[in-house]
């Protein structure tokens, strides 16, 4: 819808950004109670890691999670007059977009670990909502942090695409993120300060 109603590439970033932010809080909100909202695998990762969930339900949701982000990508092709699956052809490498995407990743994981670590998980939805939608200004790599997504956004020839080629540095970048986030969100915890 962006490049249909502009042109200029900084009107369709700034269109991509808000619609995501608002989806994701509408659909954190909603599901949280259910599943805990759980639409990426980094997330799933570190809620496994935290003992928080167990691993037979933490597959199902991974798997869940990347079947969901194809089947989301081919219902907006077909929306929008595409063929159901097209690869996408836009290359996105570099250096750049590597540390973006550990920068994007880590803070994610950074803002949820904090937030339940410090009872707030009300205020989740909205402040990953933030942080996506402000992610595609602040990373040179608009700020996927999230390998279903990436996976899903290789089988779409838009602007939001990515060549399978790039998608393995882009997930090998978010699991790294993620770790990140998690030890700076251990080292913060009310717990580990009180020892001090």
């Amino acid at each position: 819808m962006a490049t249909n109603l502009s042109g200029d590439v900084g009107i369709q970033l700034l269109i991509n950004s808000i619609a995501t932010a608002f989806v994701l809080f509408v659909i954190i909100t909603m599901f949280a109670p259910i599943s805990g909202a759980q639409f990426n695998p980094v997330v799933t990762i570190t809620e496994f890691l935290n003992k928080r969930i167990e691993g037979k339900l933490a597959t199902g949701y991974v798997l869940t999670q990347f079947i969901g982000a194809i089947m989301g990508v081919i219902a907006a092709n077909l929306m929008f007059d595409q063929p159901a699956i097209s690869a996408a052809t836009k290359f996105r490498t570099g250096s750049n977009l590597f540390l973006s995407e550990i920068i994007a990743t880590a803070g994610l994981i950074l803002i949820i670990n904090l937030m339940i670590l410090q009872k707030k998980q009300n205020f989740i939805p909205g402040l990953v909502a933030l942080w996506i939608g402000a992610g595609y200004f602040f990373t040179s790599s608009t700020s996927f942090a999230n390998p279903a997504v990436t996976i899903a956004r290789s089988l779409t020839d838009t602007f939001t695409g990515i060549n399978f080629e790039s998608v393995p540095p882009f997930i090998i970048a978010q699991l790294i993120g993620a770790v990140i986030g998690l030890l700076i969100a251990k080292i913060l915890q009310p717990e580990s300060r009180n020892h001090d």
